[in-house]
Order: C-alpha cells, then sequence, then structure tokens
C-alpha cells in the first residue's frame, strides 16, 4: 500500500501553485477543532499494517503524533492489545523529547489521574553485543499500570532482536547502520509486533529510501505500507495556523504566504535539500561536503578580490560580429583592465574555466600560488548568455595578460568543447588542459579542492553567490560534486546557479598541480611578464 503525497511536488513549489485548502483560511477557523492532531496525523494512525514507513517533510509532527498513541498502547492490558513500546531516535536529544511527548499526554488521560504510570525514570539498558559482551546505553522509560511501559533509547542499539512490542525508529535514514537496524527490527513481527519507521531522507542511495521502494514494488505483499507526508501536506492542513496559535498570533493569508516563502527560502540555491527536507524526494547526494565555517575563513575581505559580471540579453547576437567584438573590446577596457592591475607580478597564476552558454554561467577563475604553496582568486569572472566568440575575446584577453601564467584547465564537456579545444590550439596543450569532467575526474580533485579550504590554504572572493555555488557541492554515492538538476525543477532556469563556481575552482586546482611548466613569458599593454620562476614554489 502507497499512499501519495498532496499536489505535486516534483517541483519546487511555490505558493499559487499551493491547492486552495492550503492557501485559505477559512473564517472562524479553529486548528483545534478536528482535535489535538492534523488529518496526515490521524491518517498515519490508523494505518495497521505489522510495518508502516513514513517518508515525511522536517517538523510535519509524524513523531508527535506517536507520542500520542504510545501511551494509549502502552496504558493498555494485554487483553486489549496492549504492549511494551520502544522508541530509538538518532540521537540522546530526540529520546528525551519523544519522552516527554508521552508523558504530556500520559497525564491528559484518565487512567494517570488514577495513578496508571510513573514518572519518567532514567536507567541503563544492558544491550548485547555480537561478540557476547553487554553494554550499558542511557535510557528513559515511563511505566504504566498495565505492566508495560514505553521506553525511549539514546542511541541504536546493537542487538534489538530481544526487544520485543512496538519499536519506533526515529530518522531511520540517518542511523549508523540503517539496514541492520530495519532488518533486526521485522524479527519483532514474529511475536506479533509491530514496527513503525520514520524519517527523512538522506539521498536516493540511502537503504531507507530502498525499503519504500521494496514496499512500493510490493515486495512486502500485504504486511507494510509506505505513508508519504510533505510540508506542504502539514500547511494543508493547519500547520501555519497551529503555529500562530502556541505563538499567540493572529494567523492571517498574508501571514501564512510570508510563513512559507521564509521556510523555502530559507535552503537558498539548495533546491535539492529543500525537496528532500520538506517535499519528501530524495537526492541524488546525502550531504554538504563543505561546512559554511570553512567557506567563511577563505573569504577573506582584504585586499578586496572583485567578480567581474557580464551578463547579456538574448538579442546580443543579432548584431554583426565586428560590432559585437567591438562592444567586448570597449567592455574589457572598462572592466577587465582594473582587475587585472589587481595580480601580483611576484605569484605564479593558473586558472580554470567552467563552460556556460545559456542556462548556467561561464566561469573563468583565476588562481595565484604563493611559494608558501598558499593559492588565491585575485578576481573571478562570471558571464551569462555570451556568445561563445565573445568569451573566447575576453578569456584570451586575460590569459595574455595574466602575470606569469603558467596553466589552465578548461572544461570540455559538451559545448565546452569547442572554446577548450581553440584555445589548447592556441596556447598549446602541454599548458591549457581540456578536461571531460566526470565522476571519476571528480572523485580525484573534488576532494584535493576541499582540502584546500579544509587546510585553510585558500583565498577566494568574499560573495554570497561563490558561497553558495560552494555549498552546492555534495556527496554523490561517496564522489564529492555539484549534482544535476533536471530543467523543470527550477523556478526560473534561466537564472539559476548550478554551483558553477565550484567545478571552475576545481579545474584551476587542476591546473595549479598538474599543468605548471613555468610562466610564459608575453608583452601586455600593462607590463611585461618575467620568464623566471621563483624559488620555493612547489
Amino acid at each position: 500500500m502507497a499512499m501519495k503525497p498532496l499536489g505535486d511536488t516534483i517541483r519546487c513549489v511555490e505558493w499559487e501553485e499551493l491547492p486552495p485548502r492550503a492557501r485559505n483560511i477559512p473564517d472562524g477557523f479553529n486548528p483545534m477543532d478536528a482535535g489535538v492532531l492534523m488529518q496526515h496525523q490521524i491518517d498515519w494512525l490508523r494505518i495497521d499494517t505489522p510495518i508502516k514507513v513514513c517518508g515525511k517533510g522536517r517538523r510535519t509532527g509524524i513523531t508527535f503524533a506517536e507520542g500520542l498513541d504510545s501511551p494509549l498502547l502502552a496504558g493498555a492490558s494485554k487483553e486489549a492489545g496492549g504492549m511494551d513500546v520502544y522508541y530509538i531516535g538518532d540521537t540522546k536529544e530526540k529520546g528525551l523529547e519523544f519522552i516527554g511527548y508521552c508523558a504530556k499526554f500520559s497525564k491528559t488521560i484518565a487512567m494517570a489521574q488514577a495513578g496508571g504510570i510513573s514518572e519518567i525514570e532514567e536507567f541503563l539498558f544492558e544491550d548485547q553485543q555480537e561478540d557476547g559482551s553487554t553494554k550499558n546505553i542511557t535510557s528513559y522509560r515511563i511505566r504504566y499500570a498495565s505492566g508495560f511501559k514505553i521506553v525511549a533509547l539514546s542511541s541504536n542499539p546493537a542487538n534489538i532482536r530481544g526487544l520485543q512490542g512496538k519499536v519506533i525508529i526515529d530518522e531511520a535514514a540517518f542511523h549508523r547502520n540503517v539496514a541492520a537496524v530495519i532488518d533486526a527490527a521485522t524479527a519483532l513481527l514474529i511475536w506479533g509486533g509491530r514496527v513503525s519507521i520514520i524519517s527523512t531522507h538522506f539521498g536516493r542511495g540511502n537503504p531507507f529510501n530502498a525499503l519504500i521502494k521494496d514496499i512500493q514494488d510490493g515486495r512486502y505483499g500485504d504486511s507494510a505500507a509506505v505513508y508519504v507526508c510533505t510540508f506542504d501536506d502539514a500547511v494543508a492542513n493547519g500547520l501555519y495556523e497551529r503555529v500562530c496559535m502556541m505563538k499567540g498570533e493572529v494567523a492571517t493569508i498574508e501571514g501564512k504566504k510570508k510563513w512559507y516563502a521564509t521556510i523555502r527560502n530559507g535552503y537558498g540555491p539548495r533546491k535539492a535539500q529543500m525537496r528532500e527536507e520538506l517535499d519528501a524526494i530524495p537526492r541524488d547526494g546525502t550531504g554538504t561536503s563543505m561546512p559554511g565555517i570553512w567557506i567563511d575563513n577563505a573569504m577573506q575581505n582584504e585586499p578586496k578580490r572583485p567578480v567581474v559580471r557580464l551578463s547579456l540579453a538574448d538579442d546580443f547576437t543579432e548584431k554583426a560580429p565586428a560590432e559585437r567584438e567591438a562592444w567586448c573590446a570597449d567592455w574589457i577596457k572598462r572592466n577587465i583592465d582594473p582587475v587585472l592591475k589587481l595580480c601580483t607580478l611576484e605569484h605564479l597564476h593558473v586558472f580554470g574555466h567552467d563552460f556556460a552558454r545559456h542556462r548556467d554561467y561561464s566561469i573563468f577563475t583565476p588562481l595565484a600560488i604563493e611559494p608558501s604553496r598558499r593559492r588565491y582568486t585575485p578576481f573571478v569572472l562570471e558571464m551569462h548568455k555570451v556568445p561563445t566568440r565573445q568569451q573566447e575575446q575576453i578569456i584570451w584577453y586575460v590569459i595574455d595578460n595574466l602575470p606569469r601564467w603558467s596553466g589552465g584547465a578548461f572544461d570540455a564537456t559538451g559545448s565546452g568543447e569547442t572554446l577548450a579545444e581553440y584555445t589548447a590550439d592556441k596556447y598549446g596543450s602541454g599548458r591549457v588542459a581540456e578536461v571531460k569532467l566526470s565522476r571519476a575526474w571528480y572523485g580525484t580533485w573534488m576532494p584535493k579542492m576541499i582540502q584546500q579550504f579544509e587546510d585553510g590554504t585558500i583565498v577566494v572572493p568574499n560573495d554570497q553567490d561563490l558561497a553558495n555555488d560552494l555549498r552546492a557541492i555534495e556527496e554523490v554515492d561517496g564522489i564529492p560534486m555539484v549534482s544535476k538538476q533536471r530543467r523543470q525543477d527550477l523556478k526560473d532556469p534561466d537564472t539559476y546557479r548550478h554551483g558553477d563556481f565550484a567545478p571552475s575552482l576545481a579545474l584551476a586546482i587542476f591546473a595549479s598541480i598538474e599543468m605548471r611548466q613555468g610562466p610564459v613569458e608575453v608583452v601586455s599593454s600593462h607590463r611585461r611578464k618575467s620568464a623566471g620562476i621563483l624559488e620555493g614554489y612547489q
């Protein structure tokens, strides 16, 4: 049995695309009229298969619903179907939060007023290891007069096969050994136990997502069910109105629209992560590879390192070639000449270029190398909707005037192959690498770039767009890279940044290691470059 999410969650959902019941607030609406739980929480609890799995959006209240159901189950007699309940979260804090829900609900149930429960107890759960030894796990427990109990374990037990009753595995995708926990939990069914597995997704390749697909494909027969609960489902069922009620605020349509946009926009360019965490659509990757603190440390303000941007209208290509070249030459004089003067004569320079013509940004990244092997980008050049001939004109001008230039690397994948080939012909294939970006290449070179940030040996311009590009690097089956997005996933595909700076910088790192053959002596309108190599460069 597979239950579908509300509406179309395949794209990044806009406010106007939500169904009317999600965008409106009925006159006199009281979010508590239907009771403590929202409709999706009720639907989840009504599923009575031995195994049920919920792929959910964050903070949609599924765990909260289990916190209400668990006291009813543990407080019931054996004849009425009562049993022990074990909650296994991915952190100690989750266990405390869950047991708190259960205690609060228990005290509102009539039997609690008759002394039917004890207070929350902290105790050591004896967990038997595979080698026969035991390990004590800090746990929390509520005992009921029925003889049953609710136990919240603070960490994953090594062997849960010895437990009997209902097991709730929360944030299952984030457990240390997801597959082993799921396999062990199913053993509880032999004696009439039940298993609820709840989680936001953590990548397509995660065993949690594989379990969902197996159930949806019918491999578990009628013994298992999948329920999908998205953020939009919760919004349609009154989540915003409940937030306002808890905060003592008046719920308004304008306030709801602003609140919804704030939640969605809080993910910035990380659209794949937003879809995963809000829309329950697993992404190809499994997490950000570049901690924000590394990026912040690399974005030093002094000296100023500019980002030069050129974005052209669609009708620019209608101009005559000579007119386009003249316009571009004037733009170079006004915008490129000033930043070239910021480059230091004493340092070797390489570059990386990630090509794009229409949808993404074409980014050229010079990289200076100090004798200490510290690297920095004196400036970054971005081009959007710039014809290939004009990109060639600009890039070749920069190469001709880059101090002590000793090598570079081009993205020669797809449409970038032509410019890469022409540049290698002009400057020599020994100095210009034509790189076919692939998983194997990313697997070798992206970690080397990330290492520069971790070691604090690289400096890049302090620019929010560039920071967002670096944060877009994700682990995809163990390889850090920028995951591809489908065009229909994008709100505005014509201006979407696809993490474009990250591969450009990785190509520059590649060039700084593989393509340095000594600086090229060239004469420019600015100055003559020295052909010597400073001692100490490695």
